[in-house]
């Protein structure tokens, strides 16, 4: 591992920032005190909302933690195709007793208010996704010691990344859960995302910082092959997801394993943005007509994936997973750590033999 990774965590596991509640402040410092490093998420928070789950989590422990903030979008221009699809909607609305949301409600989630509380009351990482922070950002991050991250999907992210001035690169490869952290949403590149094994190959062929590898990964033996191909660390999102402290609802914890749930597919149905999870109806009868427009869509339909979990309707959910979601293992978030970690070196053992022979 990394030398500033290492000052920060025992091991080389990153439990992944998940946006909507389920990188909650029990996780991360659950993940933190067994010797990984934990991420709140601050997306779909208020500022003060993200404070306060900061203090909380400090209270829990004094293990290193991120915070991971989204960038700004730009406005989506195509208003008539948000239109549309609204009108596609109102079936759902009238189903599961909503209104649809408002889907100008905002578009910088808060940024400028969360730099200010994280500058001014510093954390030691703070990651980025759907984009790279100017230089004097990350500088002024630098300055005052927190660590940072930003989330890239090619390697000429990954660049722009190191020339910015970030310290390290989560390289999220497609097989990963949740939202495609690209720092442009181009409609005609969906479906043309890079596995993670090669990209990260791809990164540490461009770039000189320490990489941080995103993307199914669920077991040790996964981990040392990731670690093998050139990363510094391996973070898990799903594989996190279903532990008893993760804040995920439980219907999203049970379909992880739910037979009903075979596959998962990259889908701009819910948030107008590429994100994968598992196919439900929701995902099925909307996915192929919703725009690209993030976070217009997000709100548009904030409401009716909330309705469908209070009626305990998996189907009307965004059920994020990465592909390897089959594995997922409802173990304490600490207890997870240290079986990942045993089977890390077993998989390091059996190759060091292997080789030997």
């Amino acid at each position: 591992m990394s030398s500033v990774l290492t000052d920060i965590c025992r091991y080389p596991i990153v439990q992944a920032p998940m946006a909507g509640g389920a990188s909650c402040p029990q996780l991360v410092a659950a993940v933190g005190e067994a010797g990984g490093l934990g991420f709140l998420a601050a997306g779909y928070k208020t500022a003060d909302g993200m404070y306060q789950e900061v203090k909380q989590l400090r209270g829990l422990g004094g293990a290193a933690f991120g915070i991971n903030l989204f960038m700004p979008q730009p406005h989506h221009d195509d208003h008539a195709a948000v239109e549309v699809y609204r009108e596609q909607l109102a079936g759902e609305a009238g189903w599961y007793g909503t209104p649809l949301g408002d889907p100008d409600a905002g578009h910088d989630d808060g940024y400028e208010a969360k730099l200010a509380i994280l500058l001014d009351d510093p954390v030691p990482v703070v990651s980025f996704t759907f984009g790279c922070p100017t230089p004097t950002t990350l500088d002024a991050f630098t300055r005052v010691g927190t660590l940072t991250v930003v989330t890239v999907t090619t390697p000429e992210e990954a660049q722009t990344a190191e020339w910015s001035g970030a310290d390290v690169v989560c390289v999220q490869g497609v097989e990963a859960g949740g939202h495609q952290g690209t720092h442009r949403d181009d409609p005609a590149t969906d479906g043309a995302g890079i596995g993670l094994l090669s990209l990260v190959t791809q990164v540490r062929d461009s770039v000189r910082l320490p990489v941080i590898a995103a993307g199914g990964l669920m077991r040790g033996a996964q981990i040392a092959a990731v670690l093998a191909a050139g990363a510094d660390a391996a973070q898990l999102g799903t594989a996190f997801l279903v532990c008893p402290e993760s804040g995920a609802h439980a219907l999203h914890k049970h379909a992880m394993t739910d037979p009903l749930f075979t596959r998962t597919e990259l889908t701009r149905a819910f948030s107008g943005r590429p994100a994968r999870g598992l196919v439900n109806r929701f995902m099925r009868e909307h996915g192929p007509y919703a725009p690209p427009a993030y976070p217009e869509v997000h709100h548009l339909t904030a409401g009716l994936r909330k309705a469908a979990a209070k009626v305990g309707d998996p189907q009307g959910m965004a059920l994020w997973a990465g592909q390897g979601h089959r594995m997922a293992r409802d173990l304490p978030a600490g207890q997870l750590v240290d079986v990942l970690v045993d089977e890390l070196e077993a998989a390091r053992a059996s190759l060091t033999l292997g080789n030997a022979s």
